[in-house]
């Protein structure tokens, strides 16, 4: 009975141990993440195999595992820039990236945990200050923000092409002028939109009074024509048709009483 704390006291140091040990060798990897292997004794990053994928993993406990978010992730930025006359302006943009999956290692090794603050900032900074330095303010304002936004997406992607980052896409959300700026450029649009209505109207007036003279150089050709095609001889025939149809009529009296100039008979009738 003696000897048993004896005996005890090693194994319960060795459980303990074993525990601890266990503790630090089980890595728990969860949904959307990878796992960077980091060998104390082998060589630092691992990069030449695929990262940790999800799950639960065992490891050396002198190793080490660092743990990133490899899904899609949105970065948002307020940037003020010069336009290309000098004036500033402050841009809203969110970008979508993610680090490459297959890379990670290599991006753990040259730029860290912290890639978003190294990297992906200031490349994103420097495009829109790049792209928004080409513009105006007017055309910031108003026509311009698709282009610049898939311009600084484009920019921003290739600085980003060597940096083992994904980048998804660029979002310009809102452009921001000086209140002068803003009300000058509102007052020019106002200005220019009354000008095309007033052409428009000015157009559609010259196309109406157009039509209106097609129409009535029509009916003065028509009339011109079928005065030309009255002869004396077919008037005369028109006045003994309409001779004949009044004496056919029961309650008509049909006194003829000679012809005038054309030649058509001067009818007197009653009922």
């Amino acid at each position: 009975m003696e000897r048993l704390p004896k005996i005890a006291l090693p194994i319960i140091i060795t459980v303990v141990v074993l525990f601890v040990l266990l503790a630090k060798s089980a890595i728990t990897i969860g949904s959307g993440e990878a796992g960077v292997l980091y060998k104390t004794f082998g060589g630092g990053v691992v990069t030449d195999e695929a990262p940790m994928g999800e799950g639960f993993h065992i490891v050396a406990p002198w190793n080490k595992v660092y743990v990133y978010e490899v899904r899609q992730q949105e970065l948002f930025e307020k940037m003020r820039v010069l336009s290309s006359n000098g004036l500033e302006i402050q841009i809203d943009g969110s970008a979508w990236y993610q680090p490459v999956y297959e890379d990670l290692g290599k991006l753990h090794q040259t730029l860290g945990e912290n890639y978003l603050q190294r990297v992906i900032q200031p490349a994103i900074r420097s495009a829109a200050r790049s792209v928004v330095g080409r513009y105006t303010p007017e055309q910031l304002y108003s026509t311009k923000r698709d282009a610049i936004q898939d311009e600084i997406f484009v920019e921003t992607k290739k600085i980003l092409e060597k940096q083992y980052v994904q980048l998804n896409e660029v979002l310009v959300r809102d452009v921001t002028l000086p209140p002068t700026i803003k009300e000058a450029i509102e007052r020019k649009l106002k200005q220019e939109q009354e000008s095309l209505e007033y052409e428009f109207r000015l157009v559609t007036a010259e196309k109406e009074a157009e039509k209106q003279r097609i129409e009535a150089q029509g009916k003065a050709d028509a009339n011109k024509i079928l005065s030309a095609s009255l002869t004396d001889k077919i008037l005369q025939d028109k006045g003994i048709e309409a001779t004949m149809k009044l004496s056919e009529s029961p309650n008509s009296k049909v006194i003829v009483i000679g012809s005038g100039d054309s030649g058509l008979p001067i009818i007197l009738g009653n009922q």
